[in-house]
């Protein structure tokens, strides 16, 4: 899939990003079980709201943590994201 930067993704129907205390993270609900997420695949999505576009999802990235040159960490990410259905464009 080819991810435009200026594209707005928002979670998709189907699922849902929760923090959970007991796993110490966030994860990725949906009816059929979950997906525990990474430190930096929760940093990613719990940005993913149906208003921030990956350009700008990307600036906040780089702006918290900027000692790191993010974009192509946060576009792997995304391509799986979408690939597995989990976030879809708005």
């Amino acid at each position: 899939m080819d991810i435009n930067k200026t594209d707005i993704p928002e979670v998709a129907p189907s699922f849902r990003l929760q923090w959970e205390e007991v796993q110490d993270c966030y994860v990725v609900l949906y009816p059929e079980g979950m997906v525990k997420l990474s430190g930096s695949a929760g940093e990613i999505m719990k940005r993913i709201n149906g208003k921030l576009s990956i350009n700008v999802i990307i600036k906040e990235l780089e702006t918290t943590f900027p000692e790191n040159k993010l974009e192509d960490d946060v576009i792997k990410f995304l391509e799986v994201a979408y690939a597995n259905g989990w976030i879809r464009n708005k």
